[in-house]
């Protein structure tokens, strides 16, 4: 397997896997809630804080010198961007209730917005590799 196309998997394999997790267990579990005093954490927020752990060493590291710690940051970052991704069409069209997230437009709100960042970094080495050609 082609490098690029390496790292692609490593950001679309976990996001994806993410987004199918998440959706499962809060199917089965929908009143599951992370409160933290009288506040409701959505996991949009805890995916900022994880992509943003994620995110930081893909900007300052450089990938030759540490391989294998950016190659966790990058599968990191993806899980973290999936959890957020997965909730912000909810939280911005519905009322942020439990029940409301498992309305369909939650669903395939979450869905379009995990399956265009994947797309979209399949799109850019896909573009990449045909300039290099």
């Amino acid at each position: 397997m082609n490098e690029a196309w390496r790292r692609v998997a490593l950001f679309v394999v976990p996001a994806s896997a993410t987004f199918i997790v998440l959706r499962s267990y809060l199917w089965f579990a929908p009143d599951t809630d992370l409160n933290v005093g009288a506040y409701n954490i959505h996991h949009l927020y805890t995916g900022l804080v994880v992509a943003t752990i994620g995110g930081v060493p893909l900007a300052v590291f450089d990938s030759a010198a540490n391989h294998r710690v950016v190659d966790l940051a990058r599968v990191v970052f993806s899980v973290g961007l999936a959890m957020a991704l997965d909730e912000w069409l909810y939280l911005i069209v519905t009322d942020g209730t439990n029940s409301s997230y498992s309305l369909p437009v939650s669903f395939w709100g979450g869905l379009f917005a995990v399956v265009l960042a994947c797309a979209y970094a399949w799109l850019l080495v896909a573009l990449g590799r045909r300039r290099s050609d």
